[in-house]
């Protein structure tokens, strides 16, 4: 018997199944060549090289794999395949529902879809039992269609790969974190250039970075030298900068409108759902505010609070890996079948 057969036997195999979204822009095919040329692409201009589904994905991966009990395996159809009973989990991009034909009973997320009226149906098909998504807001937004299928799970942070910062020198007393989705010239002028004028006459140093126009050395470079995040998004179904922030002891002040405002809701008919920008928080993490009127109120408590914060112990005790792994495999596991997983003959 091979290592994944026994494992599948003592129903502590997770089999994970993952595909990035990929089409052709400008002729036939060259979704193809956008794979070869997109590392050299993105080298050139500092972007971060992984989507932020991927990372989402590979820190379920690497959490199920830290607690050593299960044996992990992606992408792996030809055991899916043989055990047509065994669950799988099925992360990313709905292109990879398009194409499923297992018959396997299969735990969905997180991520796939922004709204369940992309997908309205999609819980009829028997073998879809569970719907993840990553925090409260999209709960609310989701379990009203998908009803107690629907459950909630976060990407760990590791803290491990995101150190304590706040005994490091530090040159920079905010760093503007601008991920800005829509509309970004209009924000720009009416929030970010506000903010940073408003800081720099303060006499505050500052650094502005962009989101998707950097990479993760050069973030975890400006978090070792802040004191303070200030983080600009319209909102965010977890949050993984933000979070990797606050696991580097580095507070943060978060623009959170508190309305999910991507163009899909007008699209959809479904203007006005409730959502947040900093799904995991705390006060002990920080301050919000929802407009440029409150943004100094917010800040003036911020700067009062800042040598109290301690948002660390937040994400230590919130939005651990072990915890991350145990919430993934209880929804994984519930859909074992009670008798011996049946075996399709080679």
């Amino acid at each position: 018997m091979s290592l994944i057969d026994r494992y599948i036997a003592d129903g502590k195999a997770i089999l994970l199944f993952y595909q990035e979204a990929e089409c052709d822009t400008f002729f036939k095919n060259d979704r193809y060549l956008k794979r070869a040329v997109r590392p050299l692409y993105n080298q050139l201009l500092h972007r971060r090289k992984k989507t932020g589904f991927r990372v989402s994905f590979d820190l379920l991966k690497e959490a199920l794999q830290q607690q050593q009990r299960w044996l992990v395996r992606v992408n792996d159809y030809a055991t899916a395949r043989r055990y047509p009973d065994y669950p799988v989990g099925l992360v990313g991009y709905p292109v990879l529902l398009e194409r499923w034909k297992l018959p396997n009973p299969a735990v969905l997320g997180s991520a796939l879809y922004d709204h369940p009226l992309q997908a309205p149906r999609l819980l009829e098909d028997r073998r879809f039992r569970r719907y993840l998504v990553p925090s409260q807001w999209p709960y609310d937004m989701f379990h009203p269609y998908y009803g107690d299928a629907c459950a909630q799970w976060f990407a760990g942070i590791d803290t491990a790969q995101w150190p304590d910062t706040s005994n490091k020198p530090k040159s920079v007393d905010f760093l503007i974190y601008d991920k800005i989705r829509w509309h970004h010239s209009h924000y720009e002028r009416a929030l970010l250039q506000p903010i940073c004028e408003l800081l720099q006459r303060r006499g505050f140093r500052i650094e502005v970075i962009r989101y998707n126009h950097h990479d993760h050395a050069a973030y975890r470079a400006l978090l070792e030298r802040s004191r303070a995040m200030l983080f600009l998004c319209e909102h965010e179904s977890q949050g993984l900068a933000y979070q990797e922030a606050m696991a580097s002891n580095v507070p943060v002040l978060a623009w959170d409108p508190g309305v999910w405002v991507d163009p899909l809701a007008d699209r959809l008919g479904v203007p006005g759902n409730a959502a947040s920008s900093v799904p995991y928080f705390s006060a002990d993490c920080g301050e919000r505010f929802v407009d440029w009127p409150g943004f100094e109120p917010a800040l003036e408590r911020f700067i009062d609070r800042l040598p109290r914060l301690r948002p660390r112990d937040y994400v230590r005790e919130n939005l651990s890996m072990k915890r991350s792994a145990e919430i993934y495999a209880g929804h994984y596991f519930s859909l074992l079948p009670v008798a011996q997983p049946r075996v399709n003959a080679a």
